[in-house]
């Protein structure tokens, strides 16, 4: 890769802690971030049975507040924050009025009255806060974008809860249950404690500044915890059923194609509902859904899915021969009359058909419960 192009991707707190530990280093979202360290196998092991941790800090944080946020939030987010009690967190989506997705998001309710924080992809921070402002116009509320002033580590893995009360101390983390969490500190500074992640297993998300990030990450290296790459974090995600805006949703990828309609609340007014609630009668051409193949063979972004004649009907999204499993699988986004589960399928990978049928998404089901 040029200079030029390295020196103008951006560069997480941590980028100088991922050099020194000689992690692979390559472009992600605009910032020069860590692929893998040892192997991703490894990396992705290491959160299935023990822990690992992560860099985040490029994910975006934009904060709404004022006497209208909760109205503002609840109409630009799928899901329902009325009764949403502080503390908490909720998963969803943007939408276009055509129902296409802006970005998924986390939802934090403060603890200071009508105040919340979104956070955002790092492919979208940009596109979702000028978004985000463009539609709070006519509503009594702010839209800060602050994310250049926090930093990010994910704690994955059946270790994570003890890795973060026995290392940093943090005995608040028992009592948070899945989609919790609570304000500490660190060094006299705030510290969000989110019993969140995006690998399919017990794991927090510690939000603070980007200098405290750098300690706190230097102390869980120290104590052992593997630090783990952008490669492992996709295969997790992965086989945990979760998707990835991009490639399972996208402007042309509704939370209904995607089977993610239940984070979709129609008893409220939200951007996209009627286009929603339009595909949820039953008018939509497409589905995402799971494909196990009965080969070794390595499906990939973007292989052709075909009927056994040939015909094609639909596309690969994200696939990999799955470490936990050992079974070649795959989201893809086929034909809806394709999409009932056992469906067979053919996928195309390069000059070759493999034969496969459809299964539900969520490949692996981790033994986590909170």
């Amino acid at each position: 890769m040029s200079e030029e192009i390295t020196q103008a991707l951006q560069q997480t707190c941590l980028y100088q802690e991922h050099v020194a530990l000689g992690a692979k280093m390559s472009p992600f979202a605009g910032f020069m971030m860590p692929i893998q360290y040892s192997s991703i196998t490894q990396e992705h092991l290491a959160v299935r049975q023990k822990v690992g941790m992560f860099d985040v800090s490029h994910m975006g944080e934009i904060f709404v507040e004022g006497p209208q946020a909760e109205l503002f939030v609840n109409w630009i987010f799928t899901n329902e924050i009325r009764g949403f009690q502080s503390g908490k967190v909720l998963y969803g989506m943007m939408c276009y009025p055509e129902g296409g997705v802006v970005d998924d998001l986390l939802v934090y309710r403060e603890f200071e009255p009508e105040h919340f924080l979104l956070v955002v992809n790092a492919a979208n921070i940009d596109k979702d806060f000028a978004w985000i402002q463009e539609k709070a116009k006519g509503f009594n509320c702010t839209v800060r974008n602050e994310s250049p002033e926090w930093g990010q580590i994910a704690v994955q893995g059946p270790e994570a809860e003890k890795t973060v009360m026995e290392v940093l101390g943090y005995q608040e983390a028992a009592g948070l249950g899945f989609y919790e969490y609570c304000n500490v500190e660190y060094k006299g500074k705030r510290l969000i404690l989110s019993r969140t992640g995006y690998t399919g297993e017990d794991g927090f998300e510690l939000y603070t500044t980007p200098e405290n990030t750098v300690e706190i990450w230097k102390r869980l290296l120290d104590a052992g915890v593997e630090p783990c790459g952008l490669g492992c974090r996709d295969t997790l995600r992965f086989e945990a059923g979760l998707p990835l805006y991009g490639d399972e949703l996208s402007p042309e990828i509704s939370p209904v194609m995607a089977g993610l309609g239940m984070f979709c609340k129609y008893d409220k007014d939200f951007i996209g509902k009627e286009a929603l609630l339009d595909q949820k009668a039953g008018n939509l051409s497409k589905k995402l859904v799971g494909i196990e193949i009965e080969d070794k063979a390595i499906p990939r972004a973007g292989y052709p899915v075909e009927l056994e004649d040939g015909t094609e009907v639909g596309v690969v999204t994200t696939g990999y021969h799955s470490i936990s499993l050992d079974k070649s699988i795959c989201f893809a986004l086929v034909n809806k009359e394709c999409s009932a589960l056992d469906t067979p399928l053919w996928v195309r990978i390069r000059k070759k058909t493999f034969p496969g049928k459809v299964v539900k998404k969520r490949f692996y089901q981790t033994n986590y419960k909170k």
